[in-house]
């Protein structure tokens, strides 16, 4: 399937293959976990990692704007990973061609740039979790006051799957239970973190351009 909606009392969030969730009725998009300019902070260690990394990432955005024309962008922390470098003048310069679109950061552990930087961009920037509706929108999952919907990021949450034939791999997943929805990272140099499966949780993991409903979450262990 192309994409899973999802009910929260009444309003329709699409779980999107390309690891974010739009909202048709309010016109906007969910994202978390981009890390632009990793690759800059591997390179400052000595590890050779190529800025090429996140062109992916850039072109699936703009893919993903262009596709929805969304009023509103929220990313749910970690946007930038780590201090300042060239990248972000090209982030900066990435937002620009979507004028008709708003921007917003809800601050995440990796979000640390000085304040001026974030002042000068074309970026709303919020440093505590802020509500939209019925939801909770923060960076680490947050237990949701009675009634809402927290969607979060920072777990960079994936599973483990398991052939017959021994075969295993791991993929992104979106991940649902008591009321905090975790969003797979957007971000394709970023890493997984494999979830253990409890009772009730839902699973969608995200293989290529499908979503794929785990009806029997993995333990891992």
């Amino acid at each position: 399937m192309t994409s899973v909606p999802f009910d929260f009392r009444g309003l329709i969030l699409d779980l999107l293959p390309e690891k974010a969730v739009w909202i048709s009725e309010w016109k906007v998009l969910l994202i978390s976990d981009l890390h632009f300019g990793k690759a800059s902070h591997f390179r400052k260690s000595g590890i050779p990692i190529s800025e090429k990394v996140h062109d992916q990432d850039y072109q699936m955005l703009a893919s993903l704007i262009s596709k929805y024309s969304p009023k509103q962008v929220y990313f749910l922390g970690d946007l930038f990973h780590s201090s300042w470098n060239g990248e972000w003048e090209k982030l900066l310069s990435f937002l620009g061609h979507f004028p008709t679109t708003s921007f917003h950061l809800v601050i995440g552990n990796h979000d640390i740039l000085p304040t001026t930087k974030y002042q000068d961009s074309l970026l709303k920037v919020h440093t505590q979790p802020i509500t939209l509706g019925d939801l909770l929108l923060s960076h680490e999952p947050t237990p949701p006051p009675e009634g809402f919907l927290t969607i979060c990021g920072h777990i960079h949450p994936g599973i483990l799957l398991k052939g017959r034939a021994k075969q295993r791999v791991r993929i992104p997943c979106f991940h649902y239970s008591g009321n905090i929805l975790v969003l797979p990272s957007f971000g394709n140099f970023t890493g997984l973190a494999l979830i253990n499966g409890q009772k009730n949780n839902l699973i969608w993991g995200i293989a290529e351009d499908r979503l794929i409903p785990i009806l029997s979450p993995p333990v891992i262990g």
